[in-house]
C-alpha cells in the first residue's frame, strides 16, 4: 500500500541521518518485495498446478482458492514491477495499476474464503444451497470487476484519495472476515447434540483440528490488516509518511500472507511438515 501512497506528504528534514534512514527503510521494502515474489511465485504455481489437476479436492470446491492464487501471481508480478522500477521509471505507471492487487484483490478473495466457510459451518443448509459451482463462478466474477476498477482507479485519483479508499477496504474486509472467523470459532466450541458426553471423554480429533486451523487463520488476518488499518490512521491524522511503520506493515503482510499457502498444502497433504503435524 506505501508504494501507491509515496507523494502523500513530504517528510521533514535533509540531514544524513534522515537519509540514511530511509536508504534502510526503502532496503527493507525491497527486500518484502522480493521475499514475496521469490516464495510466492514458486508455491502459488503449484497451488495452481495441484487444483488443475485435481490433487485436492477439485476445482469446484477450490475455486475462490484457485482466484486467490491467481491474485497472488499478480501480486508477485507487481512486486517485480516495483523493483525493476527504481531503475526503469517508465515501468511506475503499471506499478500504480498492479497495485491495487496488493490494496484489494487479496483481501477481497481472502472474504470470500472466510465468508464460505462461515455458511459451511453455522448456515450448511444455506451453503449447500449456494454450493454450485456456477454461484462461486459469479462470486468471483463480481470480485474480478471490483479488483480491476480499483487498479484503475490507481492510475487516476490522487495518493491521498487512494491512501483513504484502501484504509476504508481493507478495514472492511477486516471486519467481515473478523465476523466470520469468530462465528466459525464459537461454532466449533460447541458440542452437536447428543455428543457431550462422549467429548468429554474423547474430544473430537477433526473439529479440534478446524478449530486450530481456523484459529491460524485469524491470527494471520489480524497480521495483515491490522498494521496497515493503524499505520493508515497515523498517516491521515499527522498528514505525514512514516517508512518505518509503512515498511513494518509490508513484512507483516508478506509474511502472514504465506500463511494461508501453507495451510492449504498442509491440508492436500503435500507440505514437507504434513506428516508431522
Amino acid at each position: 500500500m506505501k508504494n501507491a501512497t509515496v507523494n502523500f506528504t513530504t517528510t521533514e528534514g535533509t540531514t544524513n541521518s534522515t537519509t540514511q534512514s530511509f536508504e534502510l527503510m526503502d532496503s527493507l521494502e525491497i527486500c518484502g518485495h522480493v521475499i514475496c515474489l521469490l516464495f510466492g511465485l514458486p508455491t502459488h504455481s503449484y497451488i495452481l498446478w495441484l487444483i488443475v489437476t485435481g490433487t485436492g479436492s477439485g476445482v469446484a470446491s477450490e475455486f475462490f482458492i484457485f482466484n486467490l492464487s491467481v491474485c497472488e501471481l499478480g501480486i508477485c508480478l507487481n512486486n517485480l514491477v516495483f523493483v525493476l522500477s527504481m531503475w526503469f521509471t517508465s515501468l511506475s505507471r503499471i506499478e500504480m495499476f498492479l497495485a491495487g492487487l496488493s490494496s484489494t484483490g487479496r483481501p477481497l478473495f481472502q472474504c470470500l474464503i472466510c465468508v464460505e466457510r462461515y455458511l459451511a459451518v453455522v448456515h450448511p443448509v444455506t451453503f449447500l444451497k449456494y454450493k454450485p459451482l456456477r454461484y462461486r463462478v459469479i462470486c468471483c466474477t463480481v470480485a474480478w470487476f471490483i479488483v480491476l476498477g480499483c487498479c484503475f482507479l490507481c492510475l487516476l485519483v490522487s495518493d491521498e484519495v487512494k491512501l483513504i479508499l484502501f484504509l476504508v477496504l481493507f478495514l472492511l474486509f477486516f471486519i467481515i472476515q473478523l465476523f466470520c472467523l469468530v462465528a466459525v470459532l464459537r461454532a466449533l466450541k460447541q458440542s452437536g447434540p447428543g455428543e457431550r458426553a462422549r467429548e468429554r471423554k474423547e474430544e473430537n480429533h477433526m473439529k479440534r483440528r478446524a478449530f486450530d486451523l481456523i484459529l491460524i487463520t485469524t491470527v494471520s488476518m489480524a497480521i495483515i490488516y491490522v498494521p496497515y488499518i493503524v499505520i493508515g490512521f497515523v498517516t491521515i491524522l499527522k498528514q505525514q509518511i512514516i517508512n518505518a511503520l509503512w515498511s513494518f506493515g509490508l513484512i507483516c503482510y508478506v509474511l502472514a500472507g504465506f500463511v494461508q499457502p501453507v495451510l492449504y498444502l498442509h491440508r492436500a497433504g503435500k507440505f514437507f511438515l504434513s506428516s508431522k503435524l
